[in-house]
């Protein structure tokens, strides 16, 4: 239970052991440590865990997708090209940090660091 609220705490950008300040201080970039409990969050590396995961997502969500609105819609092409990539790098942003964040809580909750 308490893995699942650090990942929570974590996906929503939050210190996943006191939920009380922000984790990063520019995109994916975190703070050294927490500004209210003193969480040294500079301790925990998560490398390109997010990042392949993000990609792992996006791409389970978008490829059915796809491939149903081709076979039921048919588009043409030139609007597939540019909404698919625009989708894709959307939920790719979003997601991303989210990912770090929880990746982050399951770090502090495993006390790898």
């Amino acid at each position: 239970m308490k893995k699942l609220i650090l990942m929570k705490r974590g996906f929503n950008k939050i210190c996943p052991q006191c939920a009380g300040s922000p984790i990063f201080k520019k995109y994916i970039k975190t703070y050294k440590k927490c500004k209210k409990c003193g969480l040294r969050l500079s301790d925990y590396k998560s490398d390109d865990g997010p990042a392949y995961i993000t990609i792992f997502i996006v791409g389970h969500i978008l490829i059915p997708i796809i491939l149903l609105i081709e076979k039921y819609f048919s588009p043409p092409i030139i609007s597939q090209m540019i909404l698919w990539p625009i989708i894709t790098i959307v939920m790719s942003l979003w997601l991303l940090p989210r990912i770090k964040g929880a990746f982050i809580g399951i770090q502090i909750f495993l006390g790898d660091k």
